[in-house]
């Protein structure tokens, strides 16, 4: 077991209790916390969510917890986001936006921008389901004992559009290919529920605990 601590993000938006719980099958604990000096002094941070983003980096901001997670990111604390705990980590997000030249400003750890998928008669939104992945980079870690034909959980209407390819770790496809992962030294997020994915989605849990 991971002696280190890990902090689950607690910004009223999410599935707090189950990461915690998922991580608990595998052995690890976790605090869930929204205090931004108990989340400055963790080993390691998971942001999961589940919502708009608009209103996910607004209730990060009036908690000021948005300045102990870029800090933790930039110290090299190994850093999770979830679902919507991926999309906040880029520049901008264009959910109830479209059409408009701006969007709502997200944490800008990653350049890129947030987008909606467009519906059509072979494509239904949101993107609901299992599906398999693509891995864009084999040497992950969180990927150790994950096969490669893995499939995982997902919940979502966006996705993430990385400005930079090398970024992307693992993809998808839904009528395009997406990122469903990103992965930068320390930083990891995955657009899909690995808290929700079964014994691969633990699998990626357990390997993060371990780092």
């Amino acid at each position: 077991m991971s002696t280190s601590t890990i902090a689950i993000v607690d910004y009223q938006m999410g599935n707090l209790r189950s990461v915690q719980k998922a991580l608990e099958h595998v052995g690890q604990s976790a605090v869930v916390t929204s205090d931004p000096d108990q989340l400055a002094g963790a080993d390691k941070l998971i942001l999961p969510g589940v919502g708009a983003f608009g209103d996910a980096i607004r209730e990060i901001r009036l908690r000021h917890l948005d300045q102990p997670i870029v800090d933790a990111i930039q110290a090299g604390k190994p850093f999770l986001g979830i679902c919507l705990g991926l999309q906040l980590l880029f520049e901008t997000g264009y959910e109830g936006r479209q059409g408009q030249s701006s969007g709502h400003a997200g944490l800008g750890v990653l350049p890129g921008t947030v987008e909606r998928f467009e519906n059509s008669a072979e494509r239904k939104v949101p993107h609901m389901g299992w599906n398999q992945v693509h891995i864009e980079q084999p040497a992950c870690p969180l990927l150790e004992g994950v096969p490669t034909t893995a499939h995982f959980y997902f919940v979502h209407s966006y996705y993430a559009a990385p400005a930079r390819d090398g970024d992307c770790w693992l993809s998808c496809d839904y009528g395009l290919r997406f990122c469903a992962s990103v992965w930068r030294d320390n930083l990891f997020a995955t657009q899909f529920h690995p808290e929700k994915s079964q014994t691969d989605g633990l699998q990626m849990l357990k390997n993060f605990a371990e780092l």
